[in-house]
């Protein structure tokens, strides 16, 4: 299990560093402009439905489903079963698009109302949402072939192919002198790196499971099921996803460069929920559909509770480097060019309180898998929709005071509420056992990174006072703040979990 969520962690990170390349070039490039707003609405709509149908409910649906078909029937039923489930998956993807290209300005004038007023702007964003939008469809495939991939134990392809995405849309804004404006070039970029994905993942899984083909659809008992599934997954993926529409439905009704500060506060936090949140709970879903499906019941308990150690241990470092140092890690990041120091300011504020919600997004695919993997994708909605719900109350109640920052302010209200109902339904159920050792494992994490927290903030003040004339002040002063962090928080770590704890956990 460790050296999958490596693999898996491992491509992920490349991916999120390519990823801050790509951002760095967006920034410099884009700023934080109408422009700007108008790309990032038109990288969201296709962005959120494929949360929706594709990496959030389907996934959650298909992975135990596929698994439990080729554990209790083989690999010939369980090739049958994805060949019926890429068929429907196909044809609603086309209908998708096809709705989706036609009736574009009006799915503008619902998800970025504000941008009504300003002609020139909304006009840039359908012409750029219309070109982006098809990858909805090719990342969707990608999902399933990832899934069926994930089921054999191979996950290298799946992590990897973000990878292109930042790479495509790095080579397309090195081109935009081509495109008729750089919002242009980053859209095509999108576009281009969905057939490359679509192109790697479909090779791995020709060579290695034999690629899904369109089939007579039959609602056999498989299918059903994995339908019956299906529908409590996407209400609950949905909801996640309203949340997010939410914000960029009122971002649109702020200033200039809100919907920019909120994209770049949330791209930092998605490198811990992407390399680790969402590279353990990859991993961890199909190992306890296993290990359920073979009547393992505390197997799949000691998998979800190594998980949580992981996922805590690599968390808790950008917990506190997010809430004690994000103006230095935005100004180091991305301000140059068009991005200017207080564009970077905001985006910082904005980040922080991102941060507040960050333990909860990154545990979230592993509490929920204890679910998932008994084929139960109606438990988490009943958290889901609730967590929604307080999120987007928040959200209407911040806002006026805050602007952006209490959109983010209230996303991690509704994360933290998610987590602690979902946690508290698995106790209910007998799938999670809350005793000491757990809770002392949390309070432990918790002194460690109040720890670092108090070693971070003083640092960066020490060091911005003294190399205050620098050119590179702010790189300068991130890379200490790193070493100096790692060797707190791997010290910390030491001193109250001890190295046999260390080596058991790496052991498993």
């Amino acid at each position: 299990m460790l050296g999958r969520i490596f693999t898996v962690g491992g491509y992920t990170l490349l991916s999120r560093l390519t990823g801050f390349a790509r951002d760095i070039m967006l920034a410099a490039i884009l700023g934080a402009g109408p422009v700007a707003d108008a790309f990032f609405v038109a990288l969201r709509l296709p962005n959120h439905f494929r949360a929706i149908f594709a990496e959030g409910a389907f996934n959650a649906a298909f992975v135990p489903a596929y698994a439990h078909v080729q554990g209790e029937h083989g690999q010939a039923s369980a090739q049958l079963f994805a060949d019926r489930i890429f068929t429907l998956l196909f044809v609603s993807q086309i209908v998708l698009l096809a709705v989706a290209m036609l009736f574009m300005p009006q799915a503008m004038s619902i998800l970025a109302p504000g941008f009504t007023e300003d002609v020139a702007q909304r006009s840039l964003a359908i012409e750029l949402t219309r070109i982006t939008f098809p990858y909805l469809l090719l990342i969707t495939l990608v999902t399933l072939y990832g899934g069926m991939l994930n089921v054999m134990h191979r996950f290298a392809s799946a992590a990897a192919a973000p990878i292109f995405l930042n790479v495509s849309m790095m080579a397309t804004l090195a081109l935009a002198a081509f495109f008729p404006g750089a919002g242009h070039a980053a859209a095509w970029g999108v576009l281009i790196s969905g057939f490359l994905q679509y192109f790697l993942l479909a090779g791995d899984l020709a060579k290695h499971g034999g690629l899904p083909r369109f089939a007579r659809v039959s609602l056999d008992e498989d299918v059903r099921a994995f339908f019956s599934a299906l529908g409590p997954a996407t209400l609950g993926s949905m909801g996640t996803q309203v949340a997010l529409f939410a914000d960029t439905i009122i971002a649109t009704f702020l200033p200039a460069g809100a919907l920019s500060a909120l994209y770049y506060a949330d791209r930092l936090n998605q490198l811990p929920i992407g390399v680790i949140g969402i590279a353990i709970g990859t991993v961890l879903l199909p190992e306890m559909s296993r290990q359920i499906t073979a009547r393992d019941d505390e197997g799949a308990m000691r998998s979800q509770r190594r998980a949580f150690d992981f996922t805590l241990l690599f968390s808790v470092p950008f917990v506190a480097a997010f809430l004690t140092v994000p103006d230095v890690i935005m100004r180091a990041m991305f301000a140059r060019g068009a991005f200017s120091r207080a564009d970077a300011a905001a985006a910082g504020a904005t980040l922080a309180a991102y941060a507040i919600g960050l333990i909860p997004f990154v545990l979230i695919r592993s509490a929920v898998a204890t679910f998932y993997a008994r084929k139960d994708t109606a438990t988490p909605v009943k958290a889901a929709l609730i967590g929604v719900g307080i999120n987007v109350a928040l959200k209407i109640a911040l806002v006026g005071a805050l602007a952006q920052i209490g959109l983010a302010l209230a996303t991690a209200v509704g994360a933290w509420t998610n987590l602690l109902l979902v946690l508290g339904f698995a106790v209910r159920a007998g799938h999670l056992e809350p005793d000491r050792a757990l809770l002392r494992s949390i309070l432990k994490f918790a002194l460690s990174g109040i720890v670092l927290a108090a070693a971070l903030w003083p640092t960066a003040k020490f060091a911005a006072a003294h190399l205050a004339l620098h050119s590179f002040r702010d790189e300068i002063v991130l890379l200490l703040l790193i070493a100096v962090g790692s060797v707190v928080y791997v010290g910390s770590i030491l001193l109250l979990f001890g190295l046999k704890w260390l080596r058991s956990l790496v052991r498993g």
